[in-house]
């Protein structure tokens, strides 16, 4: 946007360049920035070195080499759009609002853990990584409010290991290159499959193994398919940890760690007679059973009644695209409510952009949102009917690129195909009803 905004104001001129470099250029364009990057690139003369770098091979990514570039020569550092051999693809189903104990329990049970975090908002990076470290885990975010200095304070103790969770999004993690990943942990999968591809290509790099985690609810599960389809991966369902199992590990990890320090008895040696002293009184079980409590008690506490959080549905269910045997209109927590919004692909609106708007304005990301039907200037999406209300109040006196949004209750269902591009309107004509309790026609377009 910048760029563009300076080549309008005619205060950057490319026409004298001889090369362009397109670097994470798959980024770029799932992040809607394809008009961006075609205008940006219309005003570079015509004979010019084009060099394009991408993790994936998307046919946006094909059209624009097809448009911009002439005869071009393709290297390949493997089979495009595949993930990395050596990471295992896992998946844990939960309720939305269980996410965030999912997360816990996973570092919990992976004390060395160094991982990447995804999640789709800035605030939801924000709410996430801020509950991670007031619950006494070594995590930060990124995300794009902070600073270029912000941004390197925090990659620099990433890099350095005295960070084990990094929580990011999309955005604020292009161009972020970090070695010996242990996890990528997906606290929302993305719309994009070929986004997930990138992600998880973060870990098992240089002949090392890594982990892939998604934590999904069931409606989730087409998606699941969809990323298997096109990434060429498999994942397999696991149970998330209970409580008996984070404890034996955190116990035998603890008792590993004391059979490993390294004891320097010229430094304590002045100490020790006063140690032993106080210490008289334990017999030799009683001191193993004091000083492993010391350490071990706050997550006995924590997980003593560590409730099972896990809920059935199987990986492959929703291949046909059907529902299951709920009532047309229902959730697995409600009813959905069906909403039209005035914005519509020729302002750049795509689901993910509109999830994102949807999860800000409710302040979090635990709504079922259900079919969406993004059409040229307005579209029609469904969600949990208990998130009606807040939603049309925190979507008051927000704007998508520069436009006031409108948002109403309406009778008109998002289409079953729900195609992002979907330039025709062939149902029924409806009506819907606005916050202020009117009723209204709308005029087929």
């Amino acid at each position: 946007g910048r760029t563009k905004d300076l080549i309008k104001r005619k205060k950057l001129k490319l026409n004298n360049i001889s090369r362009v470099v397109l670097d994470e250029a798959d980024e770029m364009l799932t992040m809607g920035f394809k008009e961006d990057l075609e205008d940006i690139l219309a005003t570079t003369p015509q004979e010019k070195q084009t060099l394009l770098f991408s993790a994936t091979m998307s046919k946006n990514i094909i059209s624009i080499t097809k448009k911009y570039m002439s005869d071009p020569l393709e290297v390949s550092a493997g089979k495009a759009n595949l993930g990395a051999e050596n990471v295992e693809h896992i998946y844990y189903m939960v309720q939305a609002k269980d996410r965030y104990e999912v997360l816990k329990r996973i570092a919990d049970i992976n004390p060395t853990i160094y991982g990447i975090v995804f999640c789709r908002t800035r605030r939801e990076t924000k709410e996430v990584a801020n509950k991670l470290m007031h619950d006494g885990y070594n995590a930060d975010a990124i995300h794009g409010e902070l600073s270029q200095g912000q941004r390197d304070e925090v990659m620099g103790k990433f890099r350095k290991r005295q960070l084990q969770i990094l929580v990011a999004t999309d955005v604020a993690a292009r161009g972020l290159d970090v070695n010996d990943l242990t996890h990528i942990i997906n606290y929302n999968l993305p719309d994009d499959s070929e986004i997930y591809t990138h992600r998880s290509g973060r870990t098992g790099r240089a002949g090392k193994s890594g982990v892939s985690i998604a934590i999904i609810h069931t409606r989730e599960i087409r998606r699941l398919n969809e990323i298997e389809r096109i990434s060429g991966i498999s994942f397999s369902k696991a149970l998330v940890p209970n409580g008996i199992d984070i404890c034996q590990t955190r116990l035998y990890t603890l008792i590993d760690k004391i059979k490993k320090v390294e004891v320097d008895v010229k430094q304590i040696g002045p100490f020790l007679p006063e140690i032993y002293e106080k210490l008289s009184s334990l017999d030799r079980e009683e001191l193993i059973q004091h000083f492993v409590s010391t350490e071990f008690n706050r997550y006995l506490s924590y997980y003593k009644n560590a409730r099972d959080i896990n809920i059935s549905g199987k990986h492959g269910d929703s291949r046909s695209g059907k529902r299951g045997k709920r009532a047309k209109g229902q959730s697995a927590t409600g009813p959905f409510t069906n909403f039209y919004i005035n914005v519509g692909y020729i302002s750049k609106l795509n689901p993910g952009r509109l999830i994102g708007l949807i999860n800000e304005s409710l302040g979090s990301s635990n709504a079922e949102i259900g079919q969406i039907d993004i059409k040229k200037t307005f579209s029609f999406f469904e969600i949990e009917k208990a998130k009606e209300a807040q939603l049309m109040k925190g979507i008051q006196g927000k704007e998508f690129e520069g436009r006031p949004i409108a948002l109403e209750i309406s009778q008109e269902k998002p289409e079953r195909k729900a195609h992002s591009k979907d330039r025709s309107f062939n149902r029924k004509r409806g009506k819907r009803k606005g916050s202020d309790g009117r009723r209204k026609r709308r005029r087929r377009k």
